[in-house]
């Protein structure tokens, strides 16, 4: 039969090492996974006894599209608490995971060959939901003297900008004078503002919200990392007042709603502050590993992370070929890392991403790996 252009997008190259990583644990060998920005920890344990007592006496069926009325309420108190803003929960949309979010937020935003500008490296779901949609990706690239943040010169006929800050794979953030810039840029020239903001509360810096800085902008935000709620495929989305009926249909025809079980743990989560906390300081530990530990294992080159739970490191002095790199890691160190690719498509055969996500006892172990492999390489 027939086949969609639309569909031709590339793969995410961080999946493959996940399965290469998985092959080999099938055949016994202990995987160290420094690939996946995936917590270590799991859902709260107040988020799964909630639904454990929903399971028990609620059927769970259909929500209405724009989520439970006291997540979306919860939701707008983390605004405040967090941020002192007044957000009304009737601006706020769950989803079914952040990538719900992002494809409501293209769709709503931006008509067939419309231009939406990227930084690269960034996350590659970004331009690959952009293309399925028939919406053109401009790549942007940043580098060390932006901190790998667009700037607002970089905004040259395009219809949309998407920032992600914290950033992956690179950590970096957006601070409240960049910020105002580059929204004022795109108010000036009518270009659309999406913020990625799913790394907020991860890592040592204090993000900056643009809806601190904005209403008229689309944020878009996750229970994935924070909450560390990865496989439970809930998020948020907070829009301006006037295109949430917009939304809600495009939620109701294209998932009807996010999971209800999913929706009940993300509700309890949010109130399970202590055990979050404690995650936050194996986050801590875990960077202090890897910022100290890398460059004993070979891995000079990389801005250290203001937020979010990766470091990303210019490897050109070791290889040319960042997959090839990572697949000699894996087999030779027993070391899951993420080829640059994945982030960069132009530059990223020279770069690799680690994840600090995991346990501690993991991220020790690794830098020891990574160390004793760069020996013996040398």
């Amino acid at each position: 039969m027939k086949i969609s252009s639309r569909g031709d997008v590339a793969p995410f190259i961080v999946m493959d090492v996940m399965e290469a990583a998985r092959v080999e644990e099938a055949k016994g060998r202990q995987i160290i996974h420094m690939e996946v920005g995936q917590p270590g920890t799991g859902a709260p344990a107040g988020a799964v006894a909630a639904l454990k007592t929903a399971m028990d006496s609620d059927s769970l069926g259909y929500t209405v599209a724009l989520g439970l009325p006291k997540l979306r309420t919860r939701i707008a108190k983390l605004y405040s608490d967090w941020y002192g803003l007044d957000i009304a929960a009737d601006r706020i949309v769950v989803t079914s995971g952040s990538s719900a979010g992002f494809l409501l937020a293209f769709i709503s935003l931006f008509e067939k060959g419309a231009r939406v500008a990227i930084g690269d490296p960034g996350y590659p779901s970004y331009r690959n939901i952009l293309k399925s949609l028939s919406i053109e990706p401009v790549r942007i690239e940043t580098g060390l003297e932006s901190r790998f943040q667009p700037v607002p010169d970089d905004l040259q006929n395009v219809d949309g900008l998407l920032v992600a800050s914290p950033a992956n794979p690179t950590g970096t953030m957006l601070g409240k004078e960049e910020l105002q810039e580059l929204i004022a840029k795109c108010e000036q020239q009518g270009i659309s503002f999406i913020s990625d903001e799913i790394y907020h509360g991860v890592g040592p810096g204090k993000p900056v919200s643009a809806l601190e800085i904005s209403d008229d902008v689309y944020v878009i935000n996750s229970f994935s990392k924070y909450f560390s709620m990865t496989g439970w495929r809930v998020g948020w989305m907070v829009v301006p007042e006037d295109h949430v009926r917009r939304i809600e249909r495009l939620s109701q025809n294209l998932f009807i709603c996010a999971s209800h079980a999913s929706q009940v743990a993300a509700l309890a989560a949010m109130d399970c502050e202590e055990e979050l906390q404690g995650h936050e300081k194996v986050y801590e530990r875990n960077r202090e590993v890897l910022v100290n530990g890398l460059p004993q294992a070979g891995f000079t080159n990389f801005a250290p992370p203001d937020g979010a739970f990766y470091i990303y490191a210019d490897v050109s002095d070791l290889t040319d070929d960042s997959r090839a790199l990572a697949r000699e890691i894996l087999r030779d160190a027993g070391v899951a890392v993420t080829p640059g690719l994945d982030f960069d498509p132009v530059r990223g055969h020279t770069t690799l991403r680690f994840s600090y996500a995991g346990p501690t006892d993991d991220m020790i172990e690794g830098i020891d790996r990574l160390k004793r492999w760069f020996k013996s390489r040398k």
